[in-house]
């Protein structure tokens, strides 16, 4: 990873979880996929997140892993060819090891900068195997470690487990997302006290989002805070994202944490209830984002890879009601101000 593209890092930011744009016969929508990707580098996303949950796990089923990263690669390197600046590929990677360490392979060749890794598909394993696993992607790619609730797949990783994990040389980032309080300082307390100081600890907690980013946990080796957010969420409303990282982080240092951040805090809540079906146990999250982005023009369905994956009952109203509630929240008008460019 480029010193500058680290550094990025380690300051903060936002960094949305690229979705899926598809056609109604369930194939890749090149056009629109390349429009998302404008949309963030244009909207001040610090990096993008590809091949992750929110890019829809059976990408790898449909042989469309390679082409969607590259596709995303390219259209990052014509993005900024104008206005060079330094932005973080960060690639999905998932699987037993074998898998995982093929797929950072491919993140390799197509330059992208770090690798996400999910451990969902090791659900038995001891936390010693768990680190030989870590281990064996991070010799291929900086590793961005993850830390997944378990409503989507994931599994509990104590504080001995992120210390141990610290302990990897090639670890650049974690992106902590139990859903959990307890959990969540289990990871910052683990890297505290580790002295790590160049792992960058970003929030995926939806449901906690500002919280995540003023709060600082002390350790023995001193206190540490979320400097970013690696969401879904923040695949809508991104240039909004961006603006709330920089004024969470300027709260921070000052030590006081105005009201209308925490009212922001309280939004982007009440948003992510619609946007990923709390009600229906998440089962709507991907087509909630997607909802968004239809209407905004920056896809044209809803379409997800398994048909069975749509919008639940009541969840198009919710989100109505959420862009109704919260119009600064979307970017809207940015969106319909640069839509076209986009879509050329």
């Amino acid at each position: 990873m480029h010193e500058a593209t680290r550094a990025l890092l380690q300051r903060g930011g936002a960094i949305p979880a690229h979705p899926l744009a598809l056609t109604a016969a369930r194939t890749l929508d090149e056009r629109h996929q390349r429009a998302l990707t404008r949309y963030y580098c244009d909207a001040g996303a610090i990096g993008v997140a590809v091949g992750v949950h929110t890019t829809q796990f059976a990408i790898r089923a449909q042989g469309l892993y390679e082409p969607v990263l590259a596709l995303a690669a390219d259209t990052i390197r014509a993005s900024l060819a104008e206005s060079p600046r330094p932005f973080v590929r960060v690639a999905g990677a998932i699987g037993p090891t074998a898998q995982a360490v093929r797929e950072a392979e491919i993140a390799a060749r197509l330059g992208y900068d770090c690798v996400l890794l999910s451990l969902a598909a090791l659900p038995k394993a001891s936390d010693n195997e768990l680190i030989a696993h870590c281990r064996a992607v991070a010799d291929v790619l900086p590793l961005f470690g993850f830390y997944l609730q378990g409503a989507v797949g994931g599994r509990p990783l104590g504080e001995s487990f992120w210390r141990a994990f610290s302990e990897i040389p090639n670890v650049c980032a974690i992106k902590i997302a139990p859903f959990n309080r307890y959990q969540t300082l289990d990871v910052v307390r683990a890297i505290a006290d580790s002295g790590r100081e160049d792992i960058a600890l970003y929030t995926g907690n939806d449901d906690n989002i500002v919280a995540d980013l003023v709060s600082q946990v002390a350790g023995a080796s001193g206190s540490r805070s979320m400097v970013g957010g690696l969401l879904g969420q923040f695949a809508v409303g991104t240039r909004h994202a961006g603006e709330l990282c920089q004024a969470a982080r300027i709260a921070r240092d000052a030590g006081s944490v105005p009201a209308s951040l925490l009212a922001d805090g309280l939004a982007l809540t009440d948003i992510n209830a619609a946007l990923f079906d709390v009600a229906h146990g998440f089962a709507g999250c991907i087509a909630g984002i997607h909802e968004v982005l239809r209407r905004q023009g920056l896809m044209a369905g809803t379409w997800c890879l398994d048909p069975a994956e749509a919008l639940s009952p009541g969840q198009s109203a919710l989100i109505t009601r959420a862009m109704e509630r919260y119009p600064a929240c979307f970017d809207s008008a940015f969106v319909e101000e640069r839509l076209a460019g986009w879509l050329r």
